[in-house]
Order: C-alpha cells, then sequence, then structure tokens
C-alpha cells in the first residue's frame, strides 16, 4: 500500500472531538449528562488536568433544624454540617481493528474514517452498558464502595435494601418492602406488580420524600422533570396501562408523526419522563446472579430507574485517542487503537445511592 501521510495535530483534535461527541449521543443517555451539579448524569473532566486517578465528588447536606429564635444563646446550639465524598476510580478502556489493504488511505485520517464506524459503535455500547450497570449496582459501604447486581452477594443484596429503604420500591405497593432482597423481590407477582403510572407517580413521591431529597431534572425552558429508564419489558407494560393510553389519546395531539399511540418514543406522564433502554434488560438477566424467576412463582423481575440530579457519576481522565500501527505485516494491514481512560459510577454517599429511586416490577417476557 502507499504511504500514509501522518495528520497533524489539529486534524486529529477535531476529529477526535466530533467522534467523542457522536459515540456519546449514541449512548442513548446524552441529553441526561452534563458537567453541572444539576445533571443526571455528572461528566468530570477534571482529572484531565490534574494527575490522579481518583476523583471525590462531595455531597453537603441540607440543614434541618429550626435554628433559634428570640434571645436564646446560638453558642452551643449549632447544627452538625454533614459532608459526605463519592469516590470514582478512573482506568483504562482500549479496543483496537486492522484495516484491509487499500490504497486509497493516504493519511491518518482516512484510516480513523475506516475504523470509525465500528470503533463507535463499540464505544457507544460500553458507555451504555456502563451506564446501566452503574444505575443497577449495589452500593456496599458508607465509604462509596459498590458492586454489580451480577456479581453480587446475598449480603451485599441485604445490606443495600437495609440502606435505602427509603428510595427503592418492589411492585405497586412500600408495604412489599423487606430489609431482605429475597423477601422483597418474593412478594411480587405478575397480578398485581408490573409497571404502571400508579408505580411510578408513587416513585416520584418517594423521591421528594427521601432524606437527603432527589431532586428533579431541570429542562432548559425552566421544566422540572424526573426521567424513568426502563428496559423493553417494564416499558411495554407502561404503554399498555390504561391510563397511559387514555393520556395519549386524549390530551396529546391526534397525529401520527407525534403521537406515541402511533410512533414509538419517549413517553411523559405526571412529570415524569419514561425513556426506553432495551439493554436494561439484559444487562439485569446477564452475570451470575440473574434478576429472571427471583418474583412470586418463579417470575422474572426488572429494574426501572427513576432519576434526579446527580444519579451517576462519569469521570474521564482521557477523552478518546487515536492511534496507528502502520508496520504490522510490513505495512500491509494497518492498525488503528482506540484508548480512553474514565470510570462510571452510581453516586451514593454514606450508604445511600444518591439521585435516583429503584423499582422492582415483575416483567414476563414475550411470550
Amino acid at each position: 500500500m502507499a504511504e500514509v501521510a501522518l495528520a497533524s495535530a489539529s486534524e486529529k483534535q477535531v476529529w477526535l472531538k466530533n467522534y467523542f461527541a457522536e459515540y456519546v449521543r449514541a449512548s442513548g443517555f446524552k441529553p441526561y449528562m452534563g458537567r453541572s451539579d444539576g445533571s443526571i448524569i455528572i461528566a468530570k473532566y477534571e482529572l484531565q488536568e490534574e494527575a490522579g486517578k481518583t476523583i471525590n465528588i462531595p455531597l453537603v447536606t441540607r440543614l434541618t433544624s429550626d435554628g433559634v429564635t428570640g434571645s436564646t444563646t446560638l453558642d452551643g446550639n449549632e447544627e452538625e454540617l454533614g459532608n459526605y465524598n463519592c469516590p470514582i476510580s478512573i482506568d483504562w478502556r482500549r479496543n483496537a481493528v486492522r484495516v484491509p489493504k487499500s490504497t486509497s488511505y493516504k493519511t491518518e485520517i482516512d484510516l480513523f474514517g475506516a475504523a470509525k464506524t465500528m470503533l463507535k459503535q463499540w464505544e457507544a455500547e460500553k458507555l451504555r452498558n456502563d451506564i446501566i450497570t452503574a444505575m443497577l449496582s449495589l452500593v456496599t459501604d458508607t465509604a462509596g464502595a459498590t458492586v454489580t447486581m451480577s456479581a453480587s452477594t446475598a449480603a451485599n443484596r441485604n445490606a443495600y435494601n437495609a440502606a435505602n429503604s427509603d428510595r427503592l420500591l418492589f411492585g405497586k405497593l412500600k408495604s412489599n418492602y423487606s430489609a431482605t432482597w429475597a423477601t422483597a423481590v418474593g412478594n411480587l407477582d405478575t397480578t398485581d406488580d408490573k409497571t404502571t403510572v400508579a408505580a411510578l407517580s408513587l416513585m416520584k413521591r418517594i423521591a421528594k420524600s427521601a432524606d437527603p431529597h432527589i431532586r428533579p431534572f431541570n429542562t432548559e425552558d425552566g421544566r422540572e422533570y424526573y426521567v424513568a429508564f426502563h428496559g423493553a419489558r417494564t416499558f411495554r407494560d407502561l404503554k399498555a396501562d390504561t391510563t397511559m393510553t387514555q393520556a395519549n389519546r386524549e390530551a396529546r395531539v391526534r397525529d401520527v408523526n407525534q403521537n406515541p399511540l402511533f410512533q414509538d418514543g419517549d413517553l411523559i406522564y405526571d412529570g415524569i419522563i419514561h425513556r426506553e433502554i432495551p439493554e436494561i434488560d439484559d444487562i439485569a438477566s446477564g452475570g451470575t446472579y440473574s434478576m429472571d424467576a427471583i418474583g412470586a412463582s418463579t417470575s422474572d423481575v426488572r429494574p426501572v430507574f427513576l432519576c434526579g440530579q446527580q444519579a451517576v457519576g462519569i469521570a474521564w481522565g482521557q477523552e478518546p485517542m487515536m492511534k496507528t500501527d502502520l508496520t504490522k505485516d510490513y505495512a500491509f494491514r494497518p492498525g488503528v487503537a482506540i484508548e480512553e481512560l474514565l470510570a462510571v459510577k452510581k453516586l451514593n454517599f454514606n450508604g445511600k445511592q444518591h439521585g435516583l429511586v429503584t423499582g422492582f416490577f415483575c416483567a414476563a417476557a414475550d411470550s
């Protein structure tokens, strides 16, 4: 093959910036990701500028006392200021492809372009799965450690239930809750505990009354919403709820291009945006511990994540960087690699998940 001309630093920078934006957008979570503390998924970039592998995200809790009135002495009646911390430790993620021989690759940018589609798809899927896995993960101690649901032990699951009683819902009733995980999910049945509008509205009320509060996500036009992320099964059951179908029929325009009765897409009801991420089902059912057949009468259980601000944190120590290998097999098969330094974690403080209520519902497979 002909010699490949190396790209300038500025050409690489422009290409990588576009690549980064595209792959994050393709993950499905981009609308809810940002640098501000008001984002559902907070993106942190400080480790790109400072040496280190761990970033600590602080939480200073709100004041709850009544203070003092009149001439009561304030000295000695000060309120303790709660101050907690969630560490996120980053690590490398890398992959590469070999590009078939061709005389059309005159520059590195040509090579990048040839590998872009598959590498971008791989990174988008990894980021999406990492966010889902983080949302489903269990907080295991007050120092911020988490374990994935798929790798969790019974002790992990019980500790998580006990510490997060004010931000969990099992089925349609709060009374289904138990500090013992197996008991709580065993209370779920396919008749009463499928995903409904009423159950999600209850999750919203749980979010508002949780301590610390779970604050809603603010849109650019000033509206406040919680965002519920569903797998395909719970989203199917929500769409089939007569309350939802009636709302879409009577409160939305009867237009084939805009009404979700005709077009698939997000649902909105009672200040909650419902978004379908089908891979939630796959992640809930995979690994050593599966959520298949754990409900009453061995029914399958699936999670719904009702998110407000500060649910998940992503720390980038290095955004994606492309590299080429032009020497393999005497330059017959050039290689293109992508490397990135990051971590994704459920934000948690003092043993509690912070920005989300997790609901667990019976959700049978399609027959």
